[in-house]
């Protein structure tokens, strides 16, 4: 899955803005076609300490408010709940990001920063 928001930042800056308060969410998207309904998320978003979730999550809260409703019961049940999310904030992943980039294969893999 890709992570959102890191580009061009090394691996310090992520944990500084980690230690003020930054955080990686998922945003949730609901679409429906009459009988048949999903609830997805989005790629990873990195949001930095005082930074707005709104312009990021404003995607998938509007596709879910236009596509999410149709599916007939859980379209609405859906899309309720991606909306709610969404403006929650989103789904707060950091635990699990920050545990998998910490995970061996995963920083012999990772290319070396620039």
């Amino acid at each position: 899955m890709k992570i959102y928001g890191i580009e061009g930042m090394s691996g310090d800056q992520i944990s500084f803005e980690l230690q003020r308060g930054g955080r990686f969410v998922v945003f949730q998207y609901a679409v429906s076609a009459i009988i048949v309904s999903f609830r997805r998320a989005s790629n990873i978003h990195f949001v930095r300490a005082g930074e707005s979730t709104v312009p990021k999550s404003i995607g998938f809260t509007v596709l879910s408010l236009v596509a999410g409703w149709w599916g007939i019961p859980w379209g609405p049940i859906y899309t309720i709940r991606s909306v709610t999310t969404n403006l929650r904030g989103g789904k707060d992943v950091t635990q699990q990001v920050v545990a998998a980039l910490n995970t061996p294969a995963l920083r012999n893999a990772a290319p070396a920063p620039n």
